[in-house]
């Protein structure tokens, strides 16, 4: 007498449940992703950093940050007598940060806020070939047009990330978050920050009492180590490492999905089980097996 299938209806309906929870949270997240306006909006920012005043729209402060990129003399000094000077600094930035394993010559490198590019051509003179910098005015063939407040790359595009113009982001929070969207799982990213001087007029938000509100933004990244600096202005380095948070929701389905496959299973497998249970049991009392 055959074994009659029980119907699949249920494993299959859980999954489709379990599969719109996933696209609904997907929507959700989507949805708190707005875009950059020119009008100024209130932003999340933490309460150890303020922000400066004095910027009416979002295109007021594109064009102030213009100002200083675009100026003739200043360009000129970074393409000549500042140009050796900052990539000898910045090598040796980057140089202790290769030695503590944080940087090697396989690094997809991301540098944000990078000017002409001299951070550039320091991790480049290092090994690291796929160094790219960013910045509102494109430097080919070192740096890429971009804003940081919105990256123009897609998801976990880098292993490595440094900037050293926090100070100049309207938005701190969007800054952050652009930098953990863009960052692999397990990427680093390195900050340089002024906490004990304030920075120039071009600056757009200052530190309160330290960096803890900077690392508060950094949701899905962990502390690896803080240090006193001097760099061009900037008195500290902060580093952090990108925590593996894409996975949890993954590694949940599995789980899920490797208990419905065992429990179907068992289900298809248990009548065979008591069949010879019931032949074992029965030959027993008769005397067969004895």
């Amino acid at each position: 007498m055959s074994v009659p299938k029980k119907p699949l209806l249920k494993p299959f309906f859980l999954l489709l449940v379990f599969l719109s929870f996933l696209l609904f949270f997907h929507l959700y997240l989507q949805s708190k992703k707005t875009p950059i306006s020119s009008a100024i909006a209130p932003s999340s920012t933490a309460a150890l950093i303020r922000i400066r005043p004095g910027f009416r729209s979002y295109d007021d402060y594109i064009k102030l940050q213009l100002n200083k990129t675009l100026n003739p003399r200043l360009r000129h000094l970074w393409a000549t007598r500042d140009w050796e000077r900052k990539v000898r600094v910045f090598s040796r930035f980057f140089g202790d940060l290769a030695a503590e394993g944080l940087l090697s010559n396989a690094t997809a490198a991301l540098c944000v806020g990078a000017r002409l590019g001299q951070e550039v051509a320091a991790l480049r003179g290092l090994g690291v070939g796929g160094a790219l910098g960013m910045d509102l005015v494109p430097a080919p063939p070192l740096v890429v047009a971009g804003d940081f407040h919105a990256q123009p790359f897609p998801d976990e595009s880098f292993d490595f990330e440094f900037s050293n113009v926090f100070d100049h982001a309207l938005y701190p929070d969007r800054f952050a978050a652009e930098v953990e969207r863009t960052l692999r799982p397990g990427g680093v990213a390195v900050l340089h920050v002024a906490v004990h001087r304030r920075g120039d007029k071009y600056s757009a938000n200052d530190l309160l009492g330290g960096v803890d509100g900077l690392v508060a933004l950094f949701n899905h990244s962990e502390v690896v180590r803080v240090r006193k600096v001097d760099g061009f202005g900037l008195d500290t380095e902060v580093v952090l490492r990108k925590t593996n948070t894409k996975v949890w929701w993954y590694q949940l389905y599995v789980v899920w999905l490797t208990w419905e496959q065992t429990m179907y299973r068992w289900r298809m497998f248990e009548p065979r089980c008591s069949r010879r249970r019931s032949w074992f049991l029965v030959g027993t009392s008769n005397g067969f097996l004895t």
